[in-house]
């Protein structure tokens, strides 16, 4: 499982559902390192439950490589608004760890982005 912001955002307020998926085996979640800056506000305090659950995610750096594999999905999408550049990280995280789900709530530019992977990204 990969998280988007959102993804991360909602579970870490969720300690059902962050249970329910430690129970069938799909925890720790992978986090790309642009997520973290992306959910985060910088103020311990209101970060509490989201850097909780961020230590117990593998948190994945954004290298060149990763950031080449985003650029390439986002070309390949043909729509009249291109999604952004994180969306396309994310979903080229999912692709690069074998294929994976992404937890999101910005289902249609992942879908979009998702069709043109290698490997099976779905978008939950």
């Amino acid at each position: 499982m990969v998280l988007d912001s959102h993804g991360l955002t909602m579970l870490a307020h969720s300690r059902a559902r962050l249970e329910q998926l430690r129970r069938r085996g799909e925890w720790p979640a992978i986090a790309p390192s642009v997520i973290v800056a992306e959910a985060l506000t910088g103020d311990h305090r209101r970060d509490y439950h989201e850097n909780r659950l961020v230590r117990t995610c593998e948190v994945w750096p954004v290298d060149e490589l990763l950031a080449r594999a985003a650029a390439a999905l986002r070309t390949q999408v043909r729509a009249r608004r291109v999604p952004s550049a994180v969306d396309a990280i994310v979903v080229a995280v999912a692709d690069q760890a074998g294929g994976a789900t992404v937890l999101s709530s910005d289902p249609a530019d992942l879908r979009a982005l998702a069709r043109h992977t290698t490997n099976v990204v779905t978008i939950g």
